[in-house]
Formats: structure tokens, sequence, C-alpha cells
């Protein structure tokens, strides 16, 4: 079984294929593309690759292909995208306009390229389902909740591999195959022993923050759309209701021109003046850029919000994970997240922590109560093994 993975960005095609034969899990081929102006070429260069690599001699050898699709309306977890599946992204391309719109043309491309094959959707609310009405829930009148306006929470692959392997590592295989079952047993499995909290950090060019009971989310930093949350790399992050009416009037704007600000050259960009890069962010702050320095400073002040609120939700936590590019990598960043916490229980190595770049391994003190964790996320993988199961419960 052959499932060719598939991310696809406004400007980039990235991809990993998975063989799970014999019962195993094995990554055969990865690659990708940045500046893609030329979607169908690129497609065909990612399958000449593949094939050039002797992995596959047509199309038809994927059993599957995999996207990590983001939001539709009234359409969540692991199915097959058809036309009805595809409509309700496009239903919801006003919400997250950096991410439905290229994955659609992407997927509908595929889809012409081999239409034999099985093309399937993980949305990254999926992880979400299971979490507490109260925790995912706006105060505005039902109405507005029955037509979306409610927290769908984002990242769901990323927080599920780390709901996964943090449980492996810690110890428990109970609570880690409740995490890989989760959307075929929901939250019937119960785990033998207390109960696992884990916050997962997963902190990039986006950004999100989610903290997680026995394997299951309770709850994600992002709410309704992907420009919630935190600041990222060019998007706002929380803001209040007000602000847009109050922009549109005082800056005598258009609410497209604020929606255009507000996704564009906002988040990091917006605050630091440089760039959306938190490594040139970074670079200018070292030589003494005020603003660049507090574009830094807002973000570690969003996460320690986050991630204080989910730890007492909670009631403490048995982990703390950082994921993705920034939180894998930045080692700065990391400690001044975790800077005067040990009251809390939570104790950086200072030394640990400076070593420690994209690599799977434990930070913190050995004395300290709650485990800081670095864990390189593999959304591809839980998109192939959904996909996998999808297909094979399909056929039963």
């Amino acid at each position: 079984m052959k499932i060719l993975v598939a991310n696809i960005g406004s400007t980039s095609l990235k991809w990993r294929l998975f063989d799970f034969s014999n019962n195993l899990e094995r990554l055969l081929h990865k690659g990708g593309f940045e500046r893609v102006t030329d979607y169908p070429a690129a497609i065909d260069d990612c399958l000449a690759q593949i094939k050039a690599a002797g992995h596959i001699a047509h199309e038809s050898d994927f059993t599957a292909v995999g996207f990590k699709t983001v939001l539709a309306k009234n359409v969540t977890g692991c199915v097959r995208l058809d036309d009805r599946v595809l409509g309700a992204m496009e239903a919801f391309n006003g919400l997250a306009p950096a991410h439905n719109p290229p994955y659609i043309t992407g997927i509908r491309l595929f889809g012409k390229r081999m239409p034999g094959v099985p093309l399937v959707g993980l949305f990254e609310t999926a992880f979400y389902q299971f979490a507490p009405e109260a925790m995912m829930r706006y105060a505005v009148p039902q109405a507005w909740n029955d037509i979306g306006i409610r927290r769908w929470g984002f990242h769901g692959a990323s927080h599920k591999f780390i709901a996964e392997r943090s449980a492996e590592l810690l110890g428990r295989n109970d609570v880690a195959e409740r995490a890989r079952r989760l959307y075929v047993d929901g939250l019937k499995t119960p785990t033998n022993q207390p109960g696992l909290r884990v916050i997962s950090c997963h902190l990039g060019g986006s950004s999100s923050i989610t903290g997680i009971r026995d394997g299951a989310a309770i709850g994600n930093s992002l709410g309704m759309s992907p420009q919630s949350g935190l600041p990222h790399n060019n998007r706002v992050g929380d803001l209040d209701s007000e602000a847009i009416p109050y922009a549109v009037k005082t800056l005598g704007i258009t609410i497209e021109e604020a929606q255009r600000q507000l996704t564009k050259e906002s988040g990091l960009k917006g605050l630091s003046g440089v760039s959306n890069d938190i490594r040139d962010i970074t670079t200018a702050a070292e030589q003494g850029n005020a603003q660049a320095k507090l574009a830094l400073d807002v973000f570690v002040a969003s996460a320690r919000h986050w991630i204080g609120g989910y730890f007492f939700e909670l009631g403490g936590a048995d982990a703390i994970v950082f994921t993705a590019g920034i939180g894998e990598n930045r080692t700065e960043i990391r400690a001044a997240i975790c800077a005067d916490l040990e009251g809390l229980g939570i104790e950086l190595d200072s030394a640990l922590n400076a070593s420690t770049r994209a690599t799977e391994t434990v930070i913190s003190k050995t004395g300290s109560r709650v485990k800081i964790m670095v864990i390189p996320t593999n959304e591809e993988l839980v998109v192939a093994r959904e996909t996998k199961r999808l297909l094979e419960n399909s056929r039963n």
C-alpha cells in the first residue's frame, strides 16, 4: 500500500510517499518545490521524481493521495475528497484564504492527473471534534453558532502526532494507542493509569497551542479561522472584534483592505516592520531594533498566555512539547517561554536547550516535575495513517 501525501501551499508543493506493506511503515520518498507558479508542471515533476526513484511505474500504483486539508463547512474528519467536500471547502474560502483555494486547485489537478486513484483529506479540525463544547464555543447568539461561528482549531495532524509520540516517550503506551485510534473510537477507549496531560506548542510560520488530556485535545489557540490565536508570520492572531470597523472608519479603508492588511501585513511582520521570518527578526533585535524585540516579546507573551490557560484547565501538565520550525529550532524562544516558571515545576535545562535543534529529546532539568520536550512533528505520517485506515474501513 503506497500512499502519497501532498502538502500544498499558496506557492509550494511538498510531498512524502509512504509504504505500508507487510505491516511496516516506511518513508520511501520526499521532496518539494518552493515558489511554484505552474502547479500542473510541479505535479508532473513530483511524479517524475518518484518514478525515477523506482517507487512507481505508473500513477495507478498509488493506493491513494492524502491531503492535509484545513477547513470545510459542515465537514471534518478523514473523508474522500469528492465534489461535495470540495464545495464545502469552497464555502469557507473566506475563512482560510491562504489555505483553501490552493488546496482545492491542487486536489482537482491531482484528480485530473490520476482519475482512478482515491483522493483523501484529513481536515485540520478533526482533532478537536471531541473537545468539550465549552472550550469551543464563542459567546454569540445561537444563530451565529449555527452558521459555523465557533472555535474549530487547526494544526490537528501536528498536535495529534505530538499526542501519540509524547505518550510513547513518557512510557504511556495506553495513551499513545488511544490517540492513534481517536478518530475510530472517539473517547470510548479508557486509559489504565492516571491521566496524562500534555501541552503541545506548534510554533512556526503559523502557530498554535493545544491542551491534550489522555491523547485527546481539549482545545486549541486557533479559533474560527487560521487568522486567530498567537501572532503568525504575517497574520494578526487574536484581535478585538471592534478593531476592524474602527480601523475602516478611522483610516478610511475598505473592509477588504482591512482584511488584506490583517492577513498579509500583520503578525510578526507588522509588529517588527522588518520581516515575517523570525530569523531576520531575531537578528534585527540583537542589533538593537526595538520593534523587532517587541515582536519577539509579544509572540512569547502570547505563547505563555495560552500555555498558562491549558496548564490551569488541565490541572497541571506532565509535559510541555515544542514542535514545528520555531519550536524545534529557536532555542532562545523556548528559553523565553519557559523563563521563571520553576514555581510551577517547569525547569528548563539551559545547556540541553541550547544544544537541541530539530532533535527529539527532553530539555528539562532532571528534577523538573514537568517534562519539557522537543519532538519534530510528522503531520504527513498522520495523514497517511488515517488515509490508510479510511480505505481499509471502506473495504470492510
